[in-house]
């Protein structure tokens, strides 16, 4: 009687499974068709991604290409269709550059001008550099604006350059010499730094207070 029952349970059980997917059939296989949906929508979805990142890279290859050949026109409307944080940036530097070889440095200001700061990493390097076109360029002003704040030792110094354009002595020896604390005492470019801020009426640490 014991084996009969433990059939019959089982029978019963199959019969309540059977039961199960009967009203579950249509909901299982949606979840099924669903999952192979996302998979491949996934999979998808990757390959666009992929395909966005190697159509970046050519156009800012493009745009490397037309600033390297001379075709600064073609470079700034290459870099104005790059999308992303970094390429437009990079590509506005490496133009920038080029047009500074060529003699070109109102163009090499306008192109790092108008460079978005939209990279963390770069903004740094794009306000020095435009900083020192423009004290070279008479517009020492606008370079102080730009470096307001920073404290690199290369910003700090350019920060003094600017201020010295200017005639703000004392303003300029002290960025000076907030650069040379930066630095500390072995770099190579402190000797040039503690001879401006001499000249800038500071007085190196070493010498006594400034």
């Amino acid at each position: 009687s014991m084996a009969i029952d433990d059939i019959y349970d089982e029978h019963e059980q199959g019969e309540r499974v059977r039961e199960w997917i009967r009203r579950n059939a249509v909901g299982l296989l949606g979840g099924i068709i669903l999952g192979l949906a996302l998979i491949f929508g996934w999979q998808m979805w990757q390959k666009h991604r992929e395909g966005q990142r190697v159509e970046a890279g050519n156009q800012f290859q493009a745009a490397l290409n037309a600033a390297a050949s001379g075709d600064f026109e073609q470079a700034r409307a290459r870099i104005a269709e790059l999308r992303g944080d970094t390429y437009p940036v990079l590509a506005a530097l490496d133009l920038a550059k080029a047009q500074l070889a060529a003699g070109d440095t109102q163009g090499a200001i306008d192109t790092l001008r108008s460079a978005p700061a939209s990279d963390p990493a770069l903004e740094p390097v794009r306000r020095h550099r435009l900083a020192l076109l423009l004290i070279e360029a008479g517009e020492a002003g606008e370079a102080v604006q730009l470096l307001a704040g920073s404290d690199e030792p290369a910003a700090l110094e350019a920060l003094g350059d600017a201020h010295h354009a200017l005639g703000q002595r004392e303003q300029a020896a002290h960025a000076y010499a907030s650069a040379l604390e930066r630095l500390g005492e072995e770099a190579p470019q402190g000797r040039l730094l503690e001879l401006k801020l001499i000249d800038a009426g500071g007085q190196p640490a070493q010498s006594g207070a400034i």
